[in-house]
């Protein structure tokens, strides 16, 4: 008998409680944001909210938060625009803003336990353009490199920067967080030249291998985080 090749494997993360980080971008028809720069705020986003001081220690936000992180570290991006974005604005969270992209993100809910004003809120079809493209990052950037073979909604790459951005975040020494978190989390979503992603997958780099749930095969690996500090 042969395996799928879209089996998901068990992993001792599923036997406990599953939460998700909810992001919600928004995205107004007449005037949507940049690709990239979405994919970067939503990274920042998600390192916002694991820098703040309500995600720790006796923080309103740590409980759910260590139970997101003991398990799966879900992510999902949901879009809003209108009413809906502003509806969205009302629930506790941190807004982040780009260039041309706000990303609000929430602390961790329960997997099936979504607040309603975020339920209701569409994940699939969200997909974004870069008007150009966008410029090499410079040479002190920690940089989010995209596999050039994995072909992701832009809803569910954003997802996949924010796991990068979090394993990078694990890495790094209490110093290296503090001169991140000065930079303003300072960071580049850049698609890697197939030469590049080969050495790259060499290094000792943080590397999200995506567990299979939507879109992509199980243990795909999707991005690998180029933070200085960890090179």
């Amino acid at each position: 008998m042969t395996t799928s090749p879209f089996t998901i494997t068990t992993d001792p993360r599923d036997e406990k409680p599953q939460y998700v980080l909810p992001l919600v971008v928004r995205l107004e028809k007449t005037d949507p944001p940049a690709r990239t720069d979405a994919l970067e705020t939503s990274a920042r986003a998600v390192l916002t909210v694991l820098d703040d001081p309500r995600s720790s220690g006796d923080g309103e936000w740590a409980e759910a938060v260590d139970a997101w992180q003991d398990a799966r570290i879900r992510k999902v991006v949901r879009r809003a625009r209108g009413g809906e974005w502003r509806k969205a604005q009302t629930l506790p969270g941190i807004t982040v803003t780009g260039r041309s992209a706000e990303v609000r993100v929430y602390p961790p809910v329960p997997l099936d336990g979504w607040p309603r004003e975020l339920a209701k809120l569409q994940v699939s079809g969200t997909d974004l353009d870069d008007p150009e493209p966008p410029p090499p990052a410079g040479p002190a950037t920690p940089v989010l490199w995209l596999n050039p073979e994995v072909h992701m909604s832009a809803g569910k790459t954003m997802a996949q920067t924010g796991h990068a951005a979090q394993l990078a975040w694990w890495e790094l020494s209490d110093a290296d967080r503090a001169a991140w978190r000065d930079s303003g989390f300072a960071l580049a979503v850049r698609t890697a030249s197939p030469e590049r992603w080969a050495r790259l997958l060499r290094s000792d780099l943080p590397v999200v291998r995506d567990a299979g749930f939507t879109e992509i095969a199980p243990g795909s690996c999707t991005v690998i985080a180029g933070h200085p500090a960890l090179l």
